[in-house]
């Protein structure tokens, strides 16, 4: 658990719990031991056991919990997916905020896995973006490879992509390109996006390892594989939905960069019952 995750699950019990629960305060004696299940109410990829498991053991360090299961793992509608014993007023006021980092991070597991089935196996690569949620980036890019998909960059600091403002910035593909060619560790990967064929030869011809196909249509994309010719990676990226995810991957590309993996994930439905 890294101190930003330790400050998130802080954060989140504090703005539920404010100055006491009392509710829970009020009809439980502080003594009472509980014992409860947390149940899935469809089937799901879950993630976030870990986390969970540390919200509950936030109030009550002694609360046991025990899973057949770990993250990733696809879990059927009725199956028991945590079993928890301890405080039973640390079990009702943690119930919450638990099930918030559980449910949010195995629906994007869930939903993940519906768009790496789609693919079969593929040889292409299937990533997520930086559209996640203020805060929770480390946690929902960590369920995206629960879900079975691979993660772009993490943040501004550990990759160069070039976008179109960044040119319009420079002037140009060619000087954005030079100039950090220029300033960068030979380690470093210069990835430019593009959109349209022009924008393609432009960046091969500046040396850029990687070239982001932006919102291109299925028969532009197939022409651009072919002018690349593996002369750079290739990624695809806009738009891009379910339904055309294997057209995409039969066009040749390397990575499918899916933005929705984490934006458009729905809660996965999760219960605790208290027995």
């Amino acid at each position: 658990m890294t101190p930003h995750l330790d400050q998130l699950i802080d954060m989140a019990l504090a703005e539920d719990i404010g100055t006491g629960d009392i509710t829970t305060d009020y009809l439980v004696p502080c003594h009472n031991q509980g014992h409860g299940i947390i149940v899935a109410k469809e089937d799901i990829v879950i993630a976030g056991l870990d986390i969970a498991k540390t919200v509950f053991q936030r109030l009550d360090p002694k609360v046991r919990l025990q899973s057949a299961y770990v993250d990733g793992a696809e879990i059927g509608c009725g199956d028991t997916v945590l079993v928890l014993e301890g405080s039973l007023r640390a079990l009702l006021t943690a119930e919450r905020p638990a099930l918030n980092f559980l449910q949010h991070l195995s629906g994007i597991a869930t939903h993940v896995r519906t768009y790496v089935n789609a693919l079969k196996h593929r040889r292409v690569r299937l990533v997520d973006t930086r559209k996640t949620t203020p805060g929770w980036r480390v946690l929902e890019k960590y369920a995206v490879r629960m879900g079975g998909a691979h993660n772009h960059r993490m943040g501004l600091f550990d990759g160069i992509l070039i976008k179109d403002n960044h040119i319009a910035a420079c002037g140009g593909i060619r000087l954005a390109v030079a100039s950090a060619r220029k300033q960068i560790s030979h380690l470093i990967k210069i990835e430019v996006e593009v959109s349209d064929l022009a924008g393609v030869h432009e960046a091969l011809e500046s040396g850029a390892d990687v070239i982001m196909l932006d919102n291109m249509d299925i028969a532009h994309i197939r022409e651009a594989v072919s002018v690349i010719q593996r002369r750079a990676v290739v990624e695809v990226s806009g738009g891009i939905t379910l339904k055309h995810l294997a057209e995409l991957a039969e066009t040749g590309v390397d990575l499918i960069s899916v933005g929705a993996l984490t934006h458009s994930a729905r809660a996965v439905d999760l219960s605790m019952r208290i027995q």
